[in-house]
Order: structure tokens, then C-alpha cells, then sequence
């Protein structure tokens, strides 16, 4: 068993399962039971992979395909079915990362960006939903960032993972009482996707990047959230940081206390003296932050 994780029996996709992260995740599910089925726009890593997993002993096929086509993605969940009759979890790994300034940004990059990060995991995800409900169970694993929350260089970047984790959010709502679990992964981990970032930032000077963890060290959190250890988790973000820290990932709320206007309608004004004198809670800090757990739970 991998990480002491047993997922036999049970059939999962990985999106962009030939490389880096994808790879790691999709050998080691396959090493703690599960068939796979990895999936790359490249058939040449896919196989390579697919090859390194059958030859460990496990069971994976490759379906190349275009998960920012909709057919494409559906189709990739289908072969799920048809080939191990079920699907159990579903890896939405696959991204792109292209730095740039929020006011020089290119509209290919952008397109690029929400094209890959939103659209294809969103593709996947619903064909993936529609099975796991009809079911009555299933483990989605979207892949977020800690740049939602702000972060420089990475406007589409950060927003497109907002959108995952907005999506996350909701799917769980929607499934909730189904038996599917829709949670998502902040990792952190050394591969290909940062390459346009270190270029970006050697353009500007002088850049040594800190090293980040192989992407092995953050298959846990996928093992985790695929087996039966997660059942009663969902619509949950955890993260990796860079230095080894573990962490659980706030989500976007009505912060208390809130107020009523004087008058029953609020004026510009008496928004700024609301603000002011604290009548409604204090603004929040801006980029990757923490905070403190409220204590009444």
C-alpha cells in the first residue's frame, strides 16, 4: 500500500498524468491498488508512464486528449467507464502557469490560462459528477493554488484558480447527501509548469527560484483525499506550502459583525463611518495569509 493508503478496486483519471505531478499522482495510486486511466495532450509521456506503472505491476491505459474540448473531456471520463465500469476519483491536475503584469496582460496567455485551468477542469469534472451521482459515490480532486489569493506576476493565474476553488465550493454543496466528495489540493512541488516563470523573472534580473519539493512529496494529499481516510471530507482545500507545512485553506464568507444601514439605505458615507468605527468588520489583509482558527466551533 502507498502511503499506507489502499485503493483497491477502485478506477481513477488523472488529468495531465504524463509528467511532473500528474505522473507522480497517477504511479501512485496505481501503486496503492487503483487502475488508472492517464490522461496527457502527449501520448508520448502518457505512455511512458502508463509503461512504468505496468511494469510495478499495477493496471493503467493512456487516452490522449484536449481537456479544453468539451467532447474531448467527456470523452476521456467515458473510456473510465468503459474500460474498469465505474469512476471513482478524478486527478483534475492539468495546468498552465504564464507569468505576466495584470496591466500587460496578452490575451493568448489569458485565453491560454482559463482555457486549461477552468474550462478543463470544469469539462471533466461535470461527465466525472454525472457518473459518481448516478452511483451514489466518487472523489473529485481539483488542483487550486495559494495565488487565489493574491499573488504578483499571476493575474489569470490566480484567478483561474479562485474559479477552481469556487467551483469546488459549489460542487460540494451539490452533492452533498450523493456520496461524492468534491475537495481540491494546493500543491507545491519542482516541475515543468514553473519554467515560464524562472524565464520570466531571469528577464528581469537577476532570479534564483527556491527549491520546491519533488512532486512525490505531495502525492499524500491526493492519496488522502481519493481513499476511504477522506470520506467524510468535502468542499475543502489542502495545501502544501514549499518548507513541508500542511494547511487548510479558508473559505470566502460574510465576515462578522455586519450592520444595517440608518435609514435603510446605505450612503457612501455612511459606508466610510461604518467602516471606520467598526461597526462591520475590519477590511482583510491583502496575498497569501493566515489566520487564526475561531475557537467557538
Amino acid at each position: 500500500m502507498e502511503h499506507g493508503v489502499d485503493l483497491s478496486g477502485k478506477a481513477v483519471v488523472v488529468t495531465g498524468g504524463g509528467r511532473g505531478l500528474g505522473a507522480a499522482v497517477a504511479k501512485a495510486a496505481a501503486a496503492a491498488g487503483a487502475c488508472v486511466v492517464v490522461n496527457d495532450l502527449d501520448a508520448e509521456p502518457a505512455d511512458q508512464c502508463a509503461s512504468a506503472i505496468r511494469a510495478a505491476g499495477g493496471r493503467a491505459v493512456v487516452h490522449v486528449a484536449d481537456i479544453t474540448v468539451w467532447s474531448q473531456a467527456e470523452g476521456l471520463i467515458e473510456r473510465c467507464l468503459e474500460e474498469y465500469g465505474k469512476i471513482d476519483g478524478l486527478v483534475n491536475n492539468a495546468g498552465v502557469h504564464l507569468p505576466q503584469h495584470c496591466w500587460e496582460m496578452d490575451e493568448a496567455k489569458v485565453r491560454k490560462t482559463l482555457d486549461v485551468n477552468v474550462f478543463g477542469t470544469l469539462a471533466c469534472s461535470g461527465r466525472a459528477l454525472k457518473a459518481m451521482r448516478e452511483q451514489g459515490f466518487g472523489s473529485i480532486v481539483n488542483t487550486t493554488s495559494g495565488s487565489q489569493m493574491g499573488h504578483e506576476y499571476r493575474p489569470d493565474y490566480g484567478a483561474s484558480k479562485g474559479a477552481v476553488s469556487s467551483f469546488t465550493f459549489t460542487a460540494a454543496v451539490e452533492m452533498k447527501g450523493t456520496g461524492v466528495r468534491v475537495n481540491a489540493v494546493s500543491p507545491n512541488a519542482e516541475t515543468r509548469m514553473l519554467d515560464d516563470f524562472d524565464q520570466f523573472m531571469l528577464a528581469r534580473g537577476q532570479w534564483q527560484r527556491p527549491a520546491l519539493p519533488p512532486p512525490e512529496h505531495n502525492v499524500g494529499m491526493h492519496l488522502y483525499l481519493l481513499s476511504d481516510l477522506s470520506r467524510h471530507l468535502t468542499g475543502q482545500i489542502i495545501g502544501l506550502r514549499a518548507t513541508g507545512e500542511l494547511y487548510i485553506a479558508s473559505h470566502p464568507a460574510i465576515l462578522l459583525p455586519t450592520a444595517k444601514a440608518p435609514g435603510g439605505v446605505w450612503t457612501a458615507t455612511a459606508i466610510a463611518e461604518a467602516i471606520e468605527q467598526g461597526l462591520v468588520a475590519s477590511p482583510q489583509p491583502l496575498g497569501f495569509k493566515r489566520l487564526r482558527q475561531p475557537t467557538d466551533r
